[in-house]
């Protein structure tokens, strides 16, 4: 049977897109932490940062009464947290200046979003009156490749990004700094992972580490280093291909939050609405009915009644209800794909409130989603299995 490859990548939370989706995914946390009303809490925080400044923009209800000065205190540690604080790195956590614009949300959108269509319509069920955030169509994904839940590609070139900034941090690869880039490519016999055929390692350094040395380094402490069975001796490495990499950071490059899109969900290996998530409430749904939807495809998968699926959910702004719910299991189904699903929007409570609820989403747990990926990692409710018995057990009544 012929190969067949596919490639996806990461960064390290020291990318400058990255470490600006961390800056407005901690403005988040912060206010979801000390606001009296969280279920009120609005926030679309958008960050750039530059080799000479960082700027924090958008909208909040800010109910918690934080300052600007307290809210530069969290962006400051979350520039610390993520390791600029080096002393041959200009851009620093404790000196680069930072300039919060945050203002308060539109009120036509708070309207709608807090009464939803169906409200104002007469409906008194308390799951319909949240209205979506945000019109547009999220997806979430899950197949078999690997223990996760996630294709293969995007899920190594995670784990290898992590891997990446643990060497630095523990001193293994001292001379490491925080902006770094993995890139994966993976063999495919069928829809089976077979091997990892290349992999692509950029990282940021100090100047004084020889070529060579890094090479050998990265290969053994972080190719090696992951223990996958898909890597091997034989896995072709390519380490700064540019050349040397000792500037780094938003030094080299400006980072805005949400340029990272593909990186964030599953590498390119499944479909994307378009929409960003750091920075955002849940309340916006292009991020939290993202991690719905790909809590809802694990569970499929986890059921057994697909051996891979994509679950698309669209919304209109304001209206509690979804416009629509897709389920697509690529011919991979082991019931009716349209009993399936039939199943899944039976099963399943699409309603903004209702998820909400469900995943517990409105708790100060974002800034940790900003790196390494929103998916497939433990610790997110949006990765549970938990309803994959009792989604079995619907499947076979007749």
């Amino acid at each position: 049977m012929m190969l067949r490859h596919f490639t996806s990548e990461s960064v390290t939370a020291g990318h400058p897109d990255k470490m600006a989706d961390r800056i407005s995914d901690s403005v988040l946390d912060a206010i979801l932490e000390k606001d009296p009303d969280p279920v009120r809490t609005r926030v679309a925080c958008e960050t750039m940062v530059t080799p000479r400044k960082v700027i924090v923009a958008g909208e909040t209800t800010n109910s918690a009464g934080l300052s600007d000065g307290d809210l530069e205190r969290v962006i400051r540690a979350a520039i610390a947290d993520i390791g600029y604080t080096y002393g041959d790195v200009d851009f620093h956590a404790a000196t680069i200046p930072v300039e919060v614009l945050l203002g308060s949300q539109s009120s036509d959108i708070a309207g709608g979003v807090n009464e939803a269509l169906e409200a104002r319509e007469g409906s008194v069920h308390e799951l319909d009156q949240l209205g979506a955030g945000d019109q547009g169509m999220m997806f979430g994904y899950a197949n078999r490749d690997t223990e996760e839940l996630m294709p293969a590609p995007i899920q190594l070139a995670h784990r290898l990004a992590e891997r990446l900034t643990e060497v630095r941090v523990d001193g293994s690869l001292g001379y490491l700094r925080p902006d770094g880039k993995t890139q994966v490519t993976v063999a495919y016999e069928g829809s089976t992972p077979v091997r990892v055929e290349r992999v692509l390692i950029s990282s940021h350094h100090a100047a004084e580490v020889e070529d060579l040395q890094m090479r050998e380094d990265l290969r053994a402490q972080v190719l090696m280093g992951i223990g996958s069975p898909l890597i091997s001796s034989d896995t072709e490495l390519l380490v700064n291909p540019s050349g040397r990499f000792v500037k780094g950071g938003p030094e080299a490059d400006a980072g805005l939050t949400g340029r990272k899109i593909i990186v964030d969900t599953y590498g390119g290996y499944a479909r994307h609405g378009g929409g960003a998530f750091s920075g955002k409430d849940p309340t916006k749904v292009d991020r939290s009915a993202a991690y719905f939807a790909r809590y809802v495809a694990k569970n499929v998968v986890a059921a057994g009644l697909a051996e891979q699926c994509e679950i698309q959910v669209a919304y209109a702004i304001g209206k509690a209800r979804p416009f629509s719910v897709y389920v697509d299991a690529f011919g991979t189904a082991s019931i009716d794909p349209a009993k399936l699903e039939r199943l899944v929007k039976d099963f399943f409570d699409f309603r903004p409130e209702a998820f909400l609820r469900k995943l517990d989403l409105r708790r100060p747990i974002y800034a940790r989603t900003s790196a390494l990926g929103h998916f497939g990692r433990p610790g997110f409710p949006w990765e549970s299995t938990s309803d994959a018995g009792e989604l079995k057990k619907a499947a076979s009544r007749p």
